[in-house]
């Protein structure tokens, strides 16, 4: 299996993600959105942006290794925040992730604001993909 995750010419260079991520062979896993609980189905971190991205990216440490695979092998986030996340607050999501993924070479991923998530009280939720091989 190959992992090419890039940047295209013509393109302006992100921060913190990349634009593509093309798989040749090995498995695709698809995790579905991750909230910020912890394995007994506790909120973690109410109120605090930076806690819930924290446990939101150990969740999908779990589910990546349990599949197999490594954080090095996500290469496509959706991440939505609800909308009561200030703009000033993205720094603190953003250094949760970068504690996890590959800050050589990020996932692509989209950031999506939301009006409100499943549960009150959640921040931020986050669905991957990953290529294993």
């Amino acid at each position: 299996m190959t992992k090419d995750i890039f940047n295209p010419p013509g393109m302006m260079k992100p921060a913190g993600y990349s634009h593509v991520a093309k798989v040749t062979g090995g498995a695709l896993v698809y995790i579905a959105g991750q909230v910020p609980v912890d394995a007994s189905g506790n909120m973690v971190g109410e109120g605090n942006l930076e806690a819930q991205a924290d446990q939101v990216f150990k969740n999908l440490k779990t589910a990546v290794e349990a599949a197999g695979g490594t954080m090095a092998d996500i290469i496509k986030m959706n991440v939505y925040l609800v909308a009561e996340v200030g703009q000033d607050e993205l720094p603190k999501f953003r250094a949760a992730r970068d504690r996890y993924v590959n800050v050589a070479k990020p996932p692509a991923s989209t950031l999506a604001v939301i009006t409100r998530l499943a549960r009150p009280g959640w921040l931020i939720e986050i669905e991957a993909v990953a290529a294993i091989g």
